[in-house]
């Protein structure tokens, strides 16, 4: 599975919600239509890390409001409608109809099935799920730490590097910093300007 966005808070009364984009084809992904698959959200362990989570967990049933049945994410969201509204994006779902439900929704990540996303035409362009894993090393070979996830910033994508210590850094994903991504060899080189790797 290929994790495309994470649902945050709800937006307004009408059951929109906030989504933290994970993809770097957010209009196709969130298009009208489209059914994301639902898994449940988790905390990020101690340094930074999520816990990794199995593709098609059941979620765990949220709070009912007012003391009625409890509501339980369903094992799959269908994208009502989607738009940008300064800089993030709301998606409405079908069936997702008021405030309380959207927020029973918060956390949730959605995802495609990655065989059903073609590979990039460019060969200087990367599926985030292509990328997620590999180990990021110096142009010496020095082993920096290994791609946690990526962040689709507006100015650039972010590698978010997770270092042996625990910590993570950002990486701005261009080929000045980022000279070679090596797929089949399972790495990716970054030659970092001094201090990059503090921030």
């Amino acid at each position: 599975m290929l994790i495309v966005g994470r649902i945050g808070k709800p937006h307004g009364i009408r059951g929109e919600v906030t989504v933290e984009v994970r993809t770097d084809e957010p209009e196709a992904r969130f298009a009208p239509g489209m059914a994301l698959r639902t898994m449940p959200g988790a905390a990020p362990a101690p340094g930074g890390r999520a816990p990794r989570t199995e593709p098609g967990a059941a979620p765990s049933p949220q709070p009912a409001p007012e003391g009625g049945e409890p509501f339980r994410v369903p094992a799959e969201l269908v994208v009502e409608s989607a738009r940008w509204h300064q800089g993030r994006m709301l998606v409405a779902f079908e069936g997702i109809l008021d405030r309380d439900v959207a927020e029973a929704l918060r956390g949730t990540l959605v995802a495609v099935d990655s065989a059903d996303v073609a590979p990039p035409e460019d060969p200087e362009e990367f599926h985030d799920h292509q990328l997620v894993g590999l180990a990021v090393v110096t142009p010496d070979g020095e082993r920096l730490g290994e791609v946690a996830r990526i962040d689709h910033a507006p100015a650039s994508d972010m590698l978010v590097l997770h270092r042996p210590e625990g910590r993570t850094a950002l990486i701005p994903f261009v080929k000045a910093i980022v000279p070679e991504v090596d797929l089949a060899g399972g790495r990716v080189v970054v030659d970092p300007p001094a201090g990059l790797l503090d921030l």
